[in-house]
This record gives C-alpha cells, sequence and structure tokens, in this order.
C-alpha cells in the first residue's frame, strides 16, 4: 500500500499563491495532486460569478483573472458557501472530496462539508479550523495529496514562496473514524 502524505500551504494573498502554483507546475510535479483553495471574490458592485463552456472557464469579479488563469492547471472546481468563512473557491482534486462531503449531506464533528473534506485527508481538527480561518482572513490554502516522495519536493518548492504557514500531515495508517460528537444532516 502506497503512503500518501497530505501538504498545505498558507499564503495572505493571491500573488503569492499563483506564483507557488505556476512554481509547483513548472517542477514537473503532477498537478492532478493539487488543489487551490480560496474566497475567490469580495463584496462588489459587479456580478460576481462564472460559466463554463467546454473546457474553458470564464470569472467576473474581482479576481476573475487570478480564477480563469489557474483554471487550466487544475481538473475541475467547485463554488460554495462555507457558513462563518462565506464564498471558497476550490480548484482541483480537492473540489471532488468537497463536493463529495456535500453530497453526503453531512457535517461531521462541527465541521463544514469543507472541513470535513479536508479531515478525510488525514488533517487534524484543530489544523482544519486553523486553514478555515486563514480563508476567513482572505487567505490561500495551496493543497497537496500524494506519495511521500513527490510531498517532500512540494514542501521544499512551497517553502521557497515564503507561505505564512507550511504543515506536512503525514499518512495515519490507522486514522481515526469521523468524530461522530456532532454529526448533522445538511439540511437540503
Amino acid at each position: 500500500m502506497t503512503k500518501n502524505h497530505a501538504v498545505v500551504a498558507v499564503f495572505s494573498d493571491h500573488h503569492g499563491a499563483e506564483a507557488a502554483i505556476r512554481k509547483l507546475a513548472g517542477g514537473g510535479l503532477d498537478m492532478k495532486h493539487f488543489s487551490i483553495v480560496g474566497k475567490g471574490y469580495h463584496t462588489e458592485e459587479k456580478v460576481v460569478g462564472f460559466y463554463n463552456t467546454g473546457d474553458r472557464v470564464k470569472f467576473w469579479g474581482q479576481n476573475g483573472a487570478f480564477w480563469g488563469g489557474l483554471w487550466g492547471l487544475f481538473f475541475g472546481g467547485i463554488l460554495m458557501t462555507v457558513p462563518v468563512v462565506g464564498p471558497v473557491m476550490v480548484l482541483g482534486h480537492f473540489a471532488a472530496m468537497v463536493f463529495a462531503a456535500i453530497e453526503g449531506a453531512v457535517i461531521v464533528g462541527g465541521l463544514s462539508a469543507l472541513g470535513a473534506a479536508m479531515f478525510s485527508l488525514g488533517i487534524p481538527k484543530d489544523s482544519v479550523i486553523q486553514y478555515e480561518e486563514a480563508l476567513k482572513a482572505d487567505g490561500f490554502l495551496i493543497m497537496a495529496h500524494g506519495p511521500v516522495a513527490e510531498m517532500e519536493q512540494a514542501r521544499t518548492i512551497l517553502e521557497s514562496m515564503n507561505p505564512l504557514q507550511i504543515d506536512v500531515h503525514e499518512d495515519m495508517q490507522d486514522m481515526p473514524p469521523l468524530p461522530t460528537d456532532h454529526v448533522h444532516p445538511v439540511a437540503s
């Protein structure tokens, strides 16, 4: 069985996050293992949204060019509203995990669907809460999940980009089950 680790880097703005993503892509890493998460936009007088036609996506809003420019590096995305955090954009493989958490209609241990998806990667609940706080403060997360050697290379590249925080979450063979002390169905 292949061991996988998760790496999460927190950036204060989209400029740093975009530069890090481009450096990861230029480093020959498999972008199927990477995702970016951010609020995506602020309330403004302009229309905010996106549409998809085939493999092309057009975003509107303050960070529209940023999200549109990164879309081609990733495989899919999701825009959702997370309670307390606000509207969040997720591009990359993590989007499918978040979608699955939403489809499962369960919020686990007081975590949002976003937090439950992070927890399912083996990220401890206290770290999940820190990452959601970073998003709430308009930060961006670059997340990676994959083979240990590739995640070590990703960590090295991400560290060189001076993130606010970077963590490696080791594969937990005996990962504890999701906390069920606060399991609530999501209203549909």
